[in-house]
């Protein structure tokens, strides 16, 4: 595979040789915990799979080069991938955060790492100005996600990374919403890149696992000592399933697009949808810097019912092709209640505070018929 090869290319074919023993065109499922060594401290690569897994270094290097990076660490969740990068911080460190993300790792940084000496502030970094006020000698890391979980907020990340490097700190972007066949951070001045790939590289909801990648050789051993020490690493089969999923990703976000972008023009024309939240409406506050830095628009819809939060839940209830679940990025298309859900663990006035109401219905739309989608959504709305 040469390095100017298409996204489409890399994603069939990066860290995938054939084997050289059998000539196999799938990576082998390394089931093992050791490797004989010829002589003490002496080993052909692998000593522990801790350490290191042979179809694990698969994973890592398809996952780097399909991010346009160098250096591939695979965990055994997105939080733990997350986890890891928190690790780089010394106590007393300080990080800018916006204030709309995942609501586990809102709940890592304020009720695990808080605790050990490290500070955040969340803020609304679809402006620049909120990311340079809340700025100080400290701190060392921006962390964004673009397009947001759950409000689909964009940001523009070449200028918050800009901010972030003229006071020397790392920039860190959440790809998983938008996952690397739409955009790729590191053009746009990201240091370290994070995945959940449970969500849209795994799927189909079969695996979970996260990964990071980085150009900074550095940050890379860095990151790879914590892997090691800490141990928060994916089992082969997880790698060889986060791997195979890999390879249909164009073609799947092609259509998680497609039908995305049919699901939120059919709720923004129905009377009983409130508003409509999706970065390839015309309506999108963020929608000229989303076409400018991603492929397409994503899978991900978000929107509001009119009437209260029971009126939401009836909805959320009524779906029989949606399914009601956490998670997102699958085959299969689903629907959840974030306040209920996905973000309980933010407190409540922050959640209202950042834009994110307790009626908010979040939608990963998946690759059924978009005819059913619509229908499906239509029958629920009737039953609220």
């Amino acid at each position: 595979m040469k390095n100017d090869d298409q996204i489409e290319t890399k994603l069939i074919h990066a860290g995938c040789d054939p084997e050289p023993r059998t000539g196999a065109v799938m990576p082998p499922v390394f089931l093992t915990s050791t490797y004989i060594q010829p002589a003490p401290a002496e080993h052909t690569g692998y000593e522990y799979s801790r350490t290191g897994n042979p179809t694990r270094t698969c994973l890592e290097t398809a996952i780097a080069a399909i991010e346009g990076g160098k250096f591939g660490s695979a965990f055994s969740s997105g939080m733990g991938a997350t986890d890891a990068l928190i690790r780089l911080l010394d106590a007393g460190d300080h990080v800018v955060c916006g204030n709309d993300l995942y609501g586990g790792t809102h709940r890592l940084f304020t009720q695990v790492y808080r605790r050990f000496g490290l500070s955040f502030d969340f803020v609304d970094t679809t402006s620049i100005d909120p990311i340079r006020e809340a700025w100080r000698p400290e701190t060392k890391m921006l962390w964004l996600e673009s397009p947001s979980n759950p409000l689909l907020h964009i940001t523009d990340l070449a200028a918050a990374a800009k901010v972030a490097h003229e006071h020397g700190a790392l920039v860190v972007v959440d790809n998983t919403f938008a996952s690397p066949y739409l955009q790729q951070p590191f053009e746009l001045g990201a240091d370290v890149v994070v995945h959940s790939t449970t969500k849209y590289l795994g799927g189909h909801s079969d695996v979970v696992g996260g990964a990071t990648v980085t150009n900074d050789e550095a940050i890379a051993k860095k990151i790879a000592f914590l892997q090691n020490a800490a141990g928060a690493i994916p089992g082969p089969l997880d790698c060889f399933l986060v791997h195979r999923g890999i390879k249909t990703l164009a073609v799947r976000m092609e259509r998680h697009c497609d039908n995305a972008e049919s699901v939120a023009a059919f709720l923004a024309e129905h009377p009983k949808v409130e508003r409509v939240i999706y970065p390839g409406l015309a309506t999108h506050p963020g929608r000229e810097v989303a076409a400018r830095q991603m492929r397409r628009f994503g899978g991900m819809v978000s929107f509001e019912v009119k009437g209260d939060v029971e009126a939401a839940k009836r909805l959320a209830m009524a779906t029989t092709v949606f399914g009601l679940a956490e998670s997102l990025g699958g085959v299969e298309s689903l629907i959840q209640l974030p306040a209920a859900m996905t973000h309980a663990a933010i407190p409540r006035e922050e959640r209202i505070a950042a834009g994110l109401q307790d009626g908010l219905v979040r939608l990963s739309v998946g690759l059924e018929s978009a005819d059913d989608l619509r229908a499906d959504l239509g029958r629920a709305l009737e039953a609220v």
